[in-house]
């Protein structure tokens, strides 16, 4: 069925793709195979290809090369773009933009905000058995319920560890669907949607009065203060964390192997230690080759993603605050373009490589067809930094100061006294738009220069965050 899947896919791009014509492993047990493939336009000829997790989460996983073909041509028309999208980004559903000093509602007025710009609108189908998820803009289709062990009840005891998940996925028969998968990292961050409050703040125990970052056409886990099970564990209600198959190339914490998982209660990706924590577990068929990009290096300092139909900025910027690197892609007029914006934080994320971190690549996780620019962190030690979304991350009372970030380095914490890198490159978290010396919450401390940190790991904050813009093919 995942061949035939596949192949209905690729018959309905009208493009040829390694990957179809039956070429499937017909393994279900897969690992991360997300992928980014560059073609030099200035030579058509294949320069790199990185695998954006080559690492199993588990022993005796396999994976497949779903690396896709590109059009070497520099002035590929529309038509063929649009045909060769296999990675469309879902809208992250913002809809409201807000006053960054006082945090307030304020309206949409063209201003480069994540919710001045429409996107790919959320489009989900419930199948009839109420059993599955079609997702209608990225062609992937879901599990609708994470209660695991199907008592009625999401708690603790439907948490399992990313192993016990993938295998969990690996051999689901669900509503006429047998190639069932544990999804990557991208793959779950398909669903998150920025109309969500993070609850991180929140001292009650009512979850109905909580907006997660999901539709609701999917059960809404939180963390589980309730059975003895939970309690033992130290669940906070915030803990609604879900697994994927996408492991950190390096390490967080005190050298822990860790997996990337994305939280729908605060709205975040994290690193999280892979032998400390259970996950959720929502699982995920179709559309093989979502996750994997296809760049092209157009030679007037762009790159084109034929993949998601997004060209970007080849070079970063730095920032002075949040409003800057809007207004920074607002006026940009890279490759002659006048119609660039501040990534939202989907499109961003986008381009993370999860092959890749600072301390195993000496470089960001990012495709090196793309120049990051380094910097001595607070540690004293190269690294590359965080980049600023277009998407604000409103908290649990509506206040919307803070916007989202990808760190493409390492994503550093305070804890005890030491700098550690403790949720890893790729991480997506956030912190005010515009002073993090005035955040709620914020503390400070000193190691090369004054720098502040807030939260249960220490999350180190900043305000001068990098800036790389894009625009639509």
């Amino acid at each position: 069925m995942k061949s035939l899947q596949l192949l209905a896919l690729c018959s309905a791009l009208s493009i040829t793709l390694a990957g179809c014509g039956g070429s499937s492993s017909g393994n279900n047990e897969l690992a991360d195979t997300s992928q980014s493939t560059v073609i030099d336009s200035t030579t058509s000829t294949e320069t790199e290809t990185h695998n954006d997790n080559s690492t199993p989460p588990v022993d005796n996983e396999t994976s497949t090369d779903n690396t896709q073909p590109t059009d070497s041509e520099s002035g590929a028309d529309d038509t063929v773009i649009e045909a060769g999208i296999t990675y469309r980004i879902v809208d992250t559903n913002q809809s409201t933009c807000f006053n960054s000093a006082t945090g307030a509602t304020t309206p949409c007025t063209s201003s480069g905000y994540d919710a001045d710009y429409s996107g790919n609108q959320p489009d989900y189908t419930l199948s009839d058995s109420k059993l599955s998820v079609t997702d209608n803009v990225t062609g992937l289709v879901w599990t609708q319920s994470s209660d695991f062990n199907n008592d009625g009840s999401l708690n603790y005891s439907d948490k399992r560890w990313q192993s016990d998940a993938i295998s969990y996925c690996a051999n689901l028969n669900l509503d006429g669907i047998s190639d069932w998968r544990l999804p990557s990292i991208k793959e779950s961050y398909s669903l998150i949607l920025f109309n969500g409050k993070d609850a991180s703040s929140y001292q009650g125990t009512d979850t109905s009065t909580l907006t997660p970052f999901i539709d609701p056409v999917f059960d809404w886990a939180f963390g589980d203060l309730t059975t003895a099970e939970g309690i033992a564990a130290g669940d906070r209600i915030i803990d609604g964390q879900y697994a994927s198959t996408t492991s950190y190339v390096s390490t967080t914490m005190n050298n822990d192997a860790t997996m990337f998982g994305v939280n729908y209660v605060d709205g975040r990706i994290k690193g999280y230690p892979k032998t400390f924590k259970k996950f959720y577990v929502r699982c995920v068929s179709g559309n093989e080759l979502y996750g994997i990009n296809n760049f092209t290096n157009n030679g007037d300092e762009t790159i084109s993603d034929l993949a998601t139909g997004l060209m970007w900025q080849q070079s970063d910027t730095t920032s002075s605050n949040w409003g800057d690197a809007v207004a920074q892609c607002e006026s940009a007029t890279t490759g002659s373009h006048t119609d660039w914006r501040l990534p939202n934080a989907k499109e961003l994320q986008s381009l993370v490589d999860y092959s890749k971190s600072p301390d195993t690549d000496s470089d960001a996780a990012i495709n090196s067809v793309f120049q990051s620019t380094s910097f001595l962190n607070e540690e004293g030690i190269t690294d590359w930094g965080y980049y600023w979304s277009s998407t604000t991350h409103m908290d649990n009372a509506g206040d919307g100061s803070n916007a989202a970030y990808v760190s493409f380095g390492r994503a550093l914490g305070y804890m005890n006294g030491q700098i550690l890198d403790v949720h890893g490159a790729g991480s997506q978290r956030s912190n005010d738009k515009l002073n993090v010396a005035t955040e709620p919450g914020a503390k400070s401390a000193t190691s090369n220069g004054t720098f502040y940190y807030k939260g249960p790991q220490g999350d180190i904050l900043r305000m001068a965050n990098m800036v790389r813009c894009v625009r639509d093919i």
